[in-house]
């Protein structure tokens, strides 16, 4: 017998386009499929219902879809701040990491996923290590996630890192009742020789699995592949192939003409981590002229070390506005555009805008209710841009993944939440030897 959930009374931004909005409407779920979307009263099966929200007042909207973060980096926030990229890695973040273990892994992760479903994200990309914990967190807490082990080729556990990262795929991919996906998430150019890019690739084919990896972060590193193999790093990983596979690309910020090229023709998505950029000094991504050339972007906060947070509205409003000032031109980057970033684009990048994204029949119910009757919300000139400009991350009440209630009028359903904080903040403390 299938299960049905039905939110009654909604304003419903589907985002199929800025029009799409329903004033007052009802979606169905069944089984976790959305099986209708309309006006009230209109559902079948009307009085049939395992459960119904009451949705009066709020807004249903895609839930948002984090596209780059290193979830169990929860432990390490406000532990390295204030530091340019190279000496944060070096002397702060990797000898923190090398004392973490596969439960403190899991339980930083179940603190991100807490956030992450508090502020109204069902979707994230994860590149991290000890996988297996994550995907118990992942599993445990409802959300969805697309995970992959983060492999460094010229580290001592290189080898290793290949051989975990086929055991994910196996173990996991398609797991938790299909909420998990599973990539290969090589670290970045710098990290990884041409032939251990080589070794994924072959990796990646043999699974049939994507490419998660950063990309030009730092001018540092764009320099250094320029001096070290006479090509930017875009166009050092095209020349070796990897874009004939799906790519998402994090960061993207040191770009030339040609990068922006080939990113916009060949790359599954990118994702643009407009916090973290800013508070590491790594510039302003090129994302106004991505979009214009036609390329996939989708929106990721980074790891929790370097933002300090998961808030996805928090995160899309600055990667707006710091296009608009980057570009001198208030036009880019408007609002509706950044909620699509945040939501279909996000699942187009991570391979997922066939599931997830978008409020229409035959999607996965993955849907937020966002509270509009808050004095920062007033007056209601344009929902979209009080969506993308004025809301808070206190003002998603409910959380529904996979047709499944996670979050009920603030008040998450599927771990308790004083201890996710206390055991995080234990481990946090013994890392830190404080």
């Amino acid at each position: 017998m299938l299960s049905k959930l039905l939110i009654r009374g909604a304003t419903i931004l589907t985002m199929e386009g800025p029009d799409a909005i329903i004033e007052t409407g009802e979606i169905l779920m069944e089984d976790g499929w959305i099986t209708h979307v309309g006006l009230p009263g209109s559902a079948p099966g009307y009085f049939d219902m395992d459960e119904v929200i009451e949705a009066d007042g709020e807004v249903a909207m895609p839930g948002f879809v984090n596209c780059h973060t290193h979830a169990a980096m929860t432990l390490l926030r406000g532990y390295a701040d204030d530091m340019s990229l190279m000496p944060w890695l070096s002397e702060k973040i990797w000898p923190f990491e090398d004392r973490l273990t596969g439960e403190d892994v899991y339980w930083g992760t179940m603190l991100a996923c807490l956030e992450m479903i508090k502020s109204g994200t069902t979707c994230f990309g994860d590149m991290y290590f000890f996988m297996d914990h994550v995907a118990r967190a992942v599993e445990k807490s409802g959300i969805r996630a697309v995970l992959a082990r983060g492999m460094v080729g010229v580290a001592p556990t290189g080898a290793a890192a290949l051989t975990e990262s086929e055991e994910l795929v196996k173990n996991w991919n398609g797991k938790a009742d299909g909420r998990i996906t599973a990539m290969l998430g090589p670290h970045a150019p710098y990290t990884c020789p041409p032939d251990y890019l080589g070794k994924v690739m072959d990796l990646a084919a043999k699974l049939k699995v994507g490419v998660h990896i950063h990309v030009a972060e730092t001018r540092t590193e764009y320099d250094d592949m320029l001096k070290q193999y006479g090509k930017t790093p875009v166009q050092h990983l095209d020349s070796l192939g990897l874009f004939k596979l799906p790519v998402l690309a994090a960061h993207c910020v040191h770009l030339d003409q040609e990068d922006m090229e080939i990113l916009a023709q060949k790359a599954m998505g990118i994702a643009y981590n407009p916090q973290s950029n800013m508070k590491l000094a790594s510039g302003i991504a090129p994302m106004a002229k991505l979009l214009d050339l036609g390329a996939t972007v989708g929106i990721g906060t980074d790891g929790t070390s370097s933002n300090n947070n998961l808030d996805m509205l928090e995160e899309l409003r600055a990667g707006s506005y710091l296009q608009k000032v980057g570009t001198m031109n208030p036009e880019v980057l408007p609002a509706y555009r950044t909620l699509q970033m945040a939501t279909i684009d996000g699942a187009l990048c991570m391979g997922l805008g066939d599931r997830v994204g978008l409020i229409k029949e035959g999607m996965r119910g993955d849907i937020i209710l966002v509270d509009i009757k808050q004095p920062h919300m007033c007056p209601q000139h344009n929902l979209v841009a009080n969506l993308a400009y004025a809301a808070n991350c206190g003002d998603v009440r409910t959380v529904i993944i996979d047709g499944k209630l996670v979050m009920l009028d603030g008040a998450v359903l599927t771990m308790d939440e004083e201890k996710v904080m206390a055991e995080a903040q234990e481990r946090a403390m013994r890392l830190a030897g404080k």
